[in-house]
């Protein structure tokens, strides 16, 4: 029996006849905190979709030693009717179904939960509030709620630092770190001077994936990797560092 919680093996997947991720292999133990960069197009979300079950592989497979309930998804955008009747506290309690199916109700430390995750995410006051009268802020911290409901033990995050504010950027990483004591995280970014200041190890993915066992990634070692992103350096005055320019 594997101590992984995911291996990936081989792993080629696409859309349409066109090929996005090929010969893919990485493991996902219990207690990483994997970051996961690359350029726009690369096949970030598509890996996070073929875990998620929610993309067929072509080749090569994807071994669970989890459930599949087990695994809670924060996604980069999720559209919501804003007509539609649900309170946050309602989409909260909604990460629930995977464990207890459509029908089952409810119970007081279900409600409990939903209100010490509410509170850890500053948002407990408008919990009886109508999803369509938030903002896509609040929308983002009600959805990671969510997904951390039913205590998962792989927690997948596609850009989460999307629509927050740099106050909660701060608690939610430090959230993470706390989190990661009782369950593994896999973090899609764009950003590396952020994230590297948090994941314990980097994935590159630009149609293949180069695993690397470090938070700690140079600008020689992306080239290597072809993995074409910005490093950022963050200081007093946010600048971004440069090659030079050829004469």
């Amino acid at each position: 029996m594997s101590n992984s919680l995911i291996e990936i093996k081989n792993l080629s997947v696409g859309y349409n006849g066109k090929k996005v991720l090929e010969d893919i292999n990485l493991e996902i133990e219990p207690n990483d905190f994997i970051g996961v960069i690359g350029p726009n197009g690369g096949g970030k979300t598509t890996l996070i979709k073929a875990i998620l079950g929610l993309i067929d592989s072509w080749k090569g497979e994807i071994k669970f030693y989890i459930n599949h309930s087990e695994i809670g998804y924060l996604p980069q955008f999720t559209p919501f009717d804003k007509e539609f009747p649900i309170s946050v506290e309602e989409v909260v309690l909604s990460g629930l179904t995977g464990k207890k199916g459509i029908f089952k109700k409810y119970n007081s430390s279900d409600y409990q939960k939903a209100q010490e995750l509410l509170k850890q995410a500053g948002i407990e006051n408008i919990k009886n509030k109508p999803i369509g009268q938030i903002s896509g802020g609040q929308m983002q911290r009600t959805l990671l709620c969510r997904a951390l409901i039913s205590n998962p033990k792989l927690l997948v995050l596609d850009e989460p630092g999307n629509f927050v504010d740099n106050k909660f950027e701060h608690e939610l990483f430090k959230w993470l770190k706390e989190l990661n004591n009782k369950m593994a995280i896999l973090m899609v970014s764009h950003d590396l001077g952020t994230i590297s200041q948090h994941v314990k190890t980097i994935a590159c993915v630009n149609f293949h994936l180069h695993y690397h066992k470090s938070n700690k990634i140079t600008e020689e070692q992306l080239e290597n990797y072809n993995c074409p992103i910005k490093i950022i350096a963050h200081g007093d005055i946010p600048h971004q560092v440069l090659k030079k320019h050829d004469d």
